[in-house]
């Protein structure tokens, strides 16, 4: 299913940056704008993240676990915007 939306108030200069990007995709405006919205609609929210981080640090504890270190998070945040990004 698919619907319509209308954005007003976007600024000049943020049209002109999606015209750029959806003709360097070969994409009208209108499909790279939707594929843009699609992406963003897929990410979990901040709160999502925060609580699921909570769950796992809780259920680690109640193992007996111990929690990462700060460059083991770090490590692992690196890996994972490699892995859907690409390197920097």
């Amino acid at each position: 299913m698919s619907g319509v939306i209308y954005i007003r108030d976007v600024d000049d200069d943020v049209i002109e940056k999606l015209k750029q990007l959806a003709a360097e995709a070969h994409m009208s405006l209108s499909a790279y704008a939707a594929q843009q919205l699609a992406i963003v609609a897929r990410r979990p929210s901040n709160t999502d993240v925060m609580r699921k981080a909570g769950e796992l640090a809780a259920a680690r504890r109640a193992r007996g676990e111990v929690s990462p270190t700060t460059e083991e998070i770090v490590a692992a945040v690196r890996a994972d915007r490699d892995r859907h990004e690409g390197p920097a």
